[in-house]
């Protein structure tokens, strides 16, 4: 390739390098493009999916439906950044490979269970109807008797 000439390598025909000039001064063609920057372009850009790949996010998304496990909400590419990886047993460190600990859900159900587990360890795990409690001494409708009571007179 010439030095000063902008070449854009579109293939290989019969062992030739394709390429296509653009017309016009230097600063019209924009900047240069040479076949080493576009191999290290194409070496970075299959590391960075590679990498991505490996996330938890991704191998759940290729392994799941794209459906939320709570409420059934079915999710498109538009939409699938709505669409979050929840562990079930609450630990991130555990990340199987055949996906047994994540189940896709929707940003509202996923919030739902995060609330649900922080109400839970916020009660101690004290189920409806667990005596563990003191006894409830408040009456909040004492005084509502005499108060209907004198505005019917």
């Amino acid at each position: 390739m010439k030095g000063d000439e902008a070449f854009f390598l579109l293939g290989r025909e019969k062992g030739r390098n394709m390429t296509l000039r653009s017309s016009g001064s230097q600063k019209d063609r924009g900047p240069v493009i040479r076949r080493k920057e576009i191999e290290k372009t194409i070496v970075r850009a299959r590391q960075a999916e590679s990498e991505r790949l490996k996330g938890y996010r991704e191998q759940s998304l290729r392994i799941h439906p794209w459906v939320c496990a709570r409420c059934g909400r079915e999710f498109i590419v538009k939409n699938l950044h709505l669409l979050t990886v929840h562990h079930k047993d609450h630990n991130h460190d555990n990340n199987p490979s055949d996906g047994s600990n994540w189940e896709n859900l929707c940003i509202y159900c996923h919030d739902n269970e995060h609330s649900r587990l922080l109400d839970h360890e916020a009660g101690r795990g004290m189920q409806v109807g667990n005596d563990e409690g003191g006894a409830i001494t408040h009456k909040p409708f004492a005084g509502l008797e005499g108060l209907l009571r004198n505005g019917k007179k």
